[in-house]
């Protein structure tokens, strides 16, 4: 059991923080399984009513996923087994039957972002930041359930900006178009998301329960079937490769479009 990611249960609260600071959070592959694992024991305690999801330190809540893990990237199998490990923990979160929050103080970046969108609620601080930059920085894909997250909460034509222009999207910003419900003095943050999950925890737990899978459903219910070829065509290309040398050699990448 990875120590990166940390499981507590506060009540009828239970709270995971993504502990890695020292990497502004990144995900390793043994987080995603470890995250996928925790909505696993969630799910089987009647007694925990809501999770909260939150990243250690003050500066990233997930600042992506880890780049070096790329490298080993070989095959066109190797892309395809990576969305389905990915994309397996991000459909557990997002099915399971306990709200979930995402509480985002700092940086909320690539998977990160994903995390986040896959919650329920979103709360962040005033110097929160989301993004999905892959167009500037690795020349990879989303999955189309990452993409179909994003499009839900923002609408097509925000998705495409975020994603062509490679901006950040400031706390302001993401309530303004409807990625974030509430934005929390740094103060006060820990106190009113307390409360909020508190909140939530005291309410009907099966019309809670129901509401979410029921909204769940509607939004799966418009997604395409997974294509395989489109995360092959991304992951497998020159741009890709040269989009993670640059990224670990911290210099700008050279793309070449092919």
């Amino acid at each position: 059991m990875t120590k990166d990611v940390l499981f507590e249960r506060r009540g009828r609260v239970a709270w995971v923080t993504f502990n890695r600071p020292e990497a502004r959070n990144a995900m390793t592959f043994a987080m995603y399984d470890r995250l996928a694992s925790i909505c696993d024991e969630v799910e089987a305690d009647p007694e925990i009513r809501v999770l909260v999801l939150t990243g250690a330190g003050e500066k990233a809540f997930v600042a992506g996923t880890d780049i070096s893990q790329f490298r080993a990237f070989s095959g066109p199998q190797d892309a395809i087994d990576y969305e389905a490990r990915i994309e397996g923990a991000l459909a557990r979160l997002e099915s399971l039957a306990r709200p979930t929050i995402a509480a985002v103080r700092g940086y909320a970046v690539g998977g990160g972002a994903q995390i986040a969108l896959t919650c329920d609620l979103r709360v962040c601080t005033p110097d929160a930041k989301f993004g999905v930059p892959i167009a500037r920085t690795l020349g990879n894909a989303l999955s189309m359930s990452g993409y179909a997250r994003l499009v839900d909460l923002v609408g097509p034509a925000r998705a495409k900006a975020i994603i062509f222009t490679a901006d950040m999207v400031t706390a302001e910003q993401a309530q303004a178009i409807g990625l974030v419900n509430e934005i929390v003095a740094p103060e006060e943050f820990q106190e009113r998301v307390s409360a909020l999950a508190e909140k939530i925890a005291g309410h009907a737990p099966i019309t809670l329960q129901v509401t979410k899978e029921s909204v769940r459903r509607v939004l799966h219910s418009r997604r395409p079937p997974r294509d395989t070829d489109l995360m092959v065509r991304a992951y497998m290309s020159e741009d890709f490769k040269e989009g993670v040398d640059a990224f670990l050699e911290k210099r700008k990448p050279d793309w070449k479009g092919r």
